[in-house]
């Protein structure tokens, strides 16, 4: 009787500890597994490697990227970044040597813009320029400068920092000029006021040359400026009484609107890049 017990109680206590220990094992097993893929999915998806990066930039190969990156040449969104393998965003900010870069083929896009589109990138403000120029290329371009809902004409897109910053610059900027229709004719002195200057709620208003158009009413006038928005026109004319009732930016620098019908977008040449980056 009591060895049959003794063996009764070793199988009782082996069963115990067998149904206890399994089901903690798989347990503990299957728990990080299931975490691990989604992880990786999501970062393959958003991320590149920065030297990629670099070199789809095209300022060198993925193993120069990797020196530059090794000595400190390289900052991502402010920070210095040395780790071989680093991923960025694509909306990352990365300079290469203090300059920005973009790892996408540099665009430019020249629009005859209509009326009825605001210039923004903006979503829900109806219909926009980049309606417009959507299908013209994958790259991210933007807008450099404004013109009005209702105002006509010539805007350049590009994802090329350094063209939007040498537009922007307030001492070289860029020459457009603007073909204006007033509601009534301009007087001669008030031509002659704006094109030496005056001053506007305490602040000198200038543009780089004005004149009537040959053969034309002394309603329509051209000016030059090189401000990349338009409402300096606008408070001009305001400033002496005058309301505008059309006005067309005809040129930009060398630009021109020949061949371009209304509504219709071209990729400039690379002459015609060449030409505005010497200006």
């Amino acid at each position: 009787m009591a060895k049959a017990n003794q063996h009764s109680n070793k199988r009782v206590g082996k069963s115990k500890n067998s149904k206890l220990k399994a089901p903690e094992t798989s347990y503990l097993k299957k728990k990080p597994t299931t975490s691990k893929p989604k992880l990786k999915t999501s970062s393959n998806l958003d991320e590149i490697r920065l030297n990629k990066y670099i070199a789809n930039s095209g300022m060198c190969s993925r193993r120069e990227a990797d020196m530059h990156i090794s000595i400190g040449s390289v900052m991502v969104n402010g920070k210095v970044v040395t780790e071989m393998g680093y991923k960025v965003l694509l909306d990352d900010e990365v300079r290469f040597d203090g300059a920005r870069i973009n790892p996408e083929k540099k665009a430019y896009v020249l629009l005859n813009k209509p009326k009825g589109f605001a210039t923004t990138t903006s979503e829900g403000k109806g219909r926009t320029v980049m309606d417009l120029v959507v299908n013209s290329t994958s790259a991210k371009i933007r807008p450099i400068g404004r013109l009005g809902r209702n105002s006509l004409g010539l805007i350049l897109f590009t994802n090329d920092d350094q063209m939007h910053a040498k537009f922007t610059n307030s001492r070289h900027g860029v020459v457009r000029l603007f073909q204006i229709e007033l509601d009534k004719p301009l007087k001669f002195e008030h031509l002659k006021s704006i094109q030496e200057g005056f001053k506007h709620e305490g602040k000198l208003v200038s543009v780089e040359a004005i004149s009537f158009i040959d053969g034309a009413p002394k309603n329509e006038i051209g000016l030059q400026i090189k401000n990349t928005g338009n409402t300096i026109l606008r408070k001009i004319f305001d400033h002496f009484k005058y309301e505008i009732v059309k006005m067309d930016c005809v040129t930009i620098g060398p630009l021109t609107k020949k061949d371009l019908p209304r509504g219709h977008w071209k990729h400039l040449s690379d002459q015609e890049v060449s030409n505005l980056m010497m200006l």
